[in-house]
């Protein structure tokens, strides 16, 4: 073993193992240095080698995690081992993407859905998950950065169209990069029988979460559609939540009231003290600002996404309203995408200090 400790004197032994941490970390880290991960490359890579690199990995950490046990260091230098990137499996048998970078920042996007499940950048979790969320494939993923595609809402099909509830199939990685791919299938040609292709992608870099949803017409015909990312955020109490952004003057869709009514923000910023579901037109820059955490998160809309979708089922303990709040990002006004033709939503999370 490269870390075994041969045999001293039992007084010599003893002072073997005040070894601090510190040094044990470093020499972890440092023997991690040159290991050689081969799905650090851009090309295209294969399910096998994906989840053979993924099962290497988390071998590894439980090698550490055993040797460091075994020597009474407890956990903490296992801890020191960089957060392994690669096709992972949950305790209910859904695969996702875990990205990792060099800063120890990490981001999970589950094939079931496409959807991102978590990213975490200075050890603070940004995106929410419900307490009531099924994990195992039986629903759709109640949190995360939910796709409502090529509908948004109620409507022709199902609630908040098909992308949520299919398959994604993992077209590239790397360590810090994912492209996920939805071509038509039996299932949503029964529904939407259009020749479409959709790709997403999430880029862990070292300042933020890059998301791109790219829609492509590979057919002839022109077809219409909504897009949105029904995302939920992590808060540390609703009460302590603000969220910025061009609100003012702006008119919404106040679902709230009677069949929806059409309403005037006069706030420069939104606190929620009751059930919300608002649609605000024109209104992509929105930042959302924690007291109890100190941090903010920016929801930088830079293409595609034109408007916020304001969403918490104030009062609902099952559903956890009290921990997070959907922030949306919408193209609510169908978009007409002729034969040939793609549409492009960009999205970015950037977290800062208050």
């Amino acid at each position: 073993s490269l870390f075994s400790i041969p045999s001293y004197p039992s007084s010599t032994s003893r002072k073997i193992m005040k070894l601090s941490l510190t040094v044990l970390a470093a020499a972890l880290a440092s023997a991690n240095a040159f290991s050689v991960n081969p799905l650090a490359n851009k090309a295209a890579v294969s399910r096998s080698s994906i989840v053979l690199e993924a099962s290497r990995n988390k071998d590894k950490v439980a090698s550490r995690s055993k040797w460091a046990e075994a020597r009474g260091y407890g956990t903490d230098a296992a801890g020191a081992e960089e957060a392994a990137a690669g096709l992972m499996t949950n305790d209910d048998g859904l695969e996702y993407v875990r990205l990792a970078n060099a800063n120890g920042d990490t981001s999970d996007i589950y094939l079931y859905g496409g959807v991102v499940t978590s990213y975490v950048t200075g050890g603070q979790e940004y995106i929410a998950v419900r307490p009531d969320a099924k994990m195992d494939g039986s629903k759709p993923i109640s949190g995360g950065l939910s796709h409502c595609w090529p509908q948004f809402g109620p409507g022709e099909i199902q609630q908040h169209g098909f992308a949520r509830n299919v398959n994604w199939t993992v077209k590239s990685m790397t360590d810090t990069t994912v492209e996920l791919e939805m071509a038509p299938s039996d299932y949503t040609k029964e529904m939407w029988d259009k020749e479409f292709l959709c790709t997403f992608s999430v880029a862990l870099e070292d300042d933020k979460l890059s998301t791109k949803m790219f829609v492509e017409n590979k057919g002839e015909e022109a077809f219409d559609f909504q897009a949105a990312l029904h995302s939920y955020f992590t808060v540390s109490s609703i009460d302590k939540l603000s969220i910025a952004g061009s609100f003012a003057g702006k008119e919404f869709l106040n679902k709230m009231v009677g069949e929806g009514e059409m309403q005037t923000e006069d706030r420069e910023e939104i606190t929620i003290s009751e059930e919300y579901d608002r649609v605000y037109m024109g209104v992509n820059d929105p930042v959302l600002k924690d007291a109890g955490t100190g941090k903010t998160l920016t929801v930088a809309n830079t293409a595609g996404y034109e408007d916020t979708v304001l969403w918490n089922p104030f009062g609902n303990e099952g559903m956890g309203y009290n921990n997070f709040v959907c922030v949306e990002s919408v193209k609510f006004d169908p978009v007409t995408l002729e034969g040939g033709s793609s549409w492009t939503g960009d999205m970015a999370l950037q977290a800062g200090d208050l």
